[in-house]
């Protein structure tokens, strides 16, 4: 199987398969063999036997997860694949095990950004892979898009968020600014912000919803979310959720910089759209299909952190798409004090 290599723990057999996709250079690389060490001590703690695979480079997820997926289906056999690192982890999981009965994805945020975890702060933590063994599964929704995309035609998923125009431009050069020692998550995430405001970079776009024209000509930026999170905190979709059957779409009007600037703090907490006016900076609608167009050119389209030029793409919300493995919560002592 493509990938560095595979451990095996615990015992063989069983009516459920679980397996850890890591990927080695989520989070700077820090600390693989122990974290590697953690899943041992786990396996032998809950009796799960589990096998972990190490990824060598982009797309090696993808293609581990599609041939599990595989196996899964050829032997019915539920399995359980688990992505450790960050969005661009489970995006690569995702995309590789869509379509296929019997799997359940979970994820290890070991990444930098981590945003799709956010979006569950009544789950276990993400971290604790005795809470995964034992964790629940739920019915989450994803988002196909499809289009031209690093000049090939394509349709994929998305677990968590698009982003194009200034955020795009953000995130890619949040990802440059995470490489220094001192800057990392929302500090990288902010120091990116101001960086490109300075150059006001937005994007040319004709933006379509559920058949309507909501937008043609210059924007800020344009998101498409799935979940509420992204740059690695910003709340900036605040009411989107992963089980509605609906996208949120955000659009920024070309806004000045100052306009901009003052809104930040509160569209960074998700607070936005309550201050008074907003509808002059920000349009918010739900929907179940979008088509955003490039204006001029391609498009830089940032998909789960990920990003790809990209062309005319469309964009529609598959309800209850995969499997989402939630760890398990500590339980809450009684009202008697005892554990229920």
């Amino acid at each position: 199987m493509r990938g560095e290599r595979r451990t095996d723990f615990g015992a063989d057999g069983g009516t459920m398969r679980t397996v850890f996709i890591v990927n080695p250079k989520a989070g700077k690389g820090r600390g693989r063999e122990k974290f590697i060490k953690e899943i041992e001590a786990a396996s032998k703690k809950t009796g799960v036997a589990v096998e972990v695979y190490s990824t060598r480079a982009v797309g090696d997820g993808e293609a581990l997860a599609a041939q599990l997926a595989r196996e899964a289906e050829a032997r019915g056999e539920e399995t359980r694949i688990i992505a450790c690192g960050g969005d661009g982890t489970l995006n690569e999981v995702l995309n590789g095990a869509m379509r296929h009965d019997h799997v359940a994805i979970g994820v290890v945020p070991i990444g930098t950004g981590n945003d799709f975890c956010r979006n569950f702060p009544e789950a276990g933590d993400f971290l604790d892979i005795e809470a995964q063994l034992t964790g629940t599964v739920m019915a989450c929704d994803a988002i196909r898009y499809s289009g031209m995309l690093d000049g090939r035609v394509q349709t994929r998923y998305c677990a968590n968020m698009f982003n194009i125009g200034f955020d795009c431009n953000v995130v890619d050069l949040t990802a440059k600014l995470k490489t220094y020692p001192l800057l990392a998550g929302s500090m990288a995430y902010l120091m990116a912000v101001l960086c490109i405001l300075i150059k006001k970079k937005g994007a040319d776009l004709r933006v379509e919803l559920d058949g309507e024209i909501c937008e043609d000509g210059p924007v800020l930026l344009t998101a498409l979310a799935n979940g509420s999170f992204c740059g690695g905190g910003v709340k900036s979709a605040p009411v989107a959720r992963l089980d509605d059957g609906l996208m949120d779409v955000n659009i920024i009007y070309n806004v000045s910089r100052m306009e901009f600037l003052s809104k930040f703090p509160a569209y960074s907490k998700g607070t936005h759209m309550q201050i008074p006016g907003i509808e002059k900076i920000i349009f918010a609608k739900q929907c179940r299909r979008a088509v955003i167009t490039p204006r001029q050119g391609a498009m830089r389209l940032c998909t789960d952190g990920e990003i790809v030029d990209a062309g005319r793409i469309e964009f529609e919300v598959v309800p209850r798409a995969f499997r989402l493995l939630l760890p398990a919560a500590e339980r809450k002592p009684d009202e008697t004090g005892e554990n229920g």
